[in-house]
């Protein structure tokens, strides 16, 4: 009796450990999307179809790989407000058009990742919005005329 009470404190001590602290960050991040997550297009642009890969795609270059003839730029950035295990980090997207450094767009997203009983199986991951990436922006900003 008194090894199953010791398996039982055990086993909340465990669970409180891990699994209220997983269970705290998905409900921040929850809370920090609904405050800024998700895409924003400030200015859509319309390209025509010759512009666009076969997937509908126009390929943009990290604003420190920029050169001559291109017109747009991305820029991201990682903030990580808790790191370990369990981990949160914030993602952002923006984009700009080279001429006139307009803001074009941006995606932000949330993300909680670790926070399991630890074991051989791959750590479980909570984020929102779903898409949150420079892909799902650009096919926001840049339509086929």
């Amino acid at each position: 009796m008194k090894k199953i009470s010791l398996l039982l404190i055990a086993s909340l001590i465990v669970y409180t450990t891990f699994f209220t602290e997983k269970d705290r960050l998905d409900r921040e991040v929850d809370r920090l999307c609904a405050i800024d997550g998700g895409v924003r297009v400030y200015e859509a642009v319309k390209l025509p179809a010759e512009r666009l890969d076969q997937y509908g795609q126009i390929s943009i270059p990290y604003k420190e790989n920029v050169k001559a003839g291109d017109n747009y730029y991305y820029e991201s950035s990682t903030i990580y407000p808790i790191r370990g295990n369990p981990e949160m980090w914030r993602s952002h997207y923006r984009v700009y058009r080279v001429y006139d450094s307009k803001f074009l767009g941006e995606s932000v997203g949330y993300a909680r990742v670790g926070g399991d009983i630890p074991g051989p199986w791959h750590s479980s991951s909570y984020s929102c919005p779903d898409k949150v990436d420079i892909t799902d922006l650009k096919k926001r900003i840049f339509i086929e005329n």
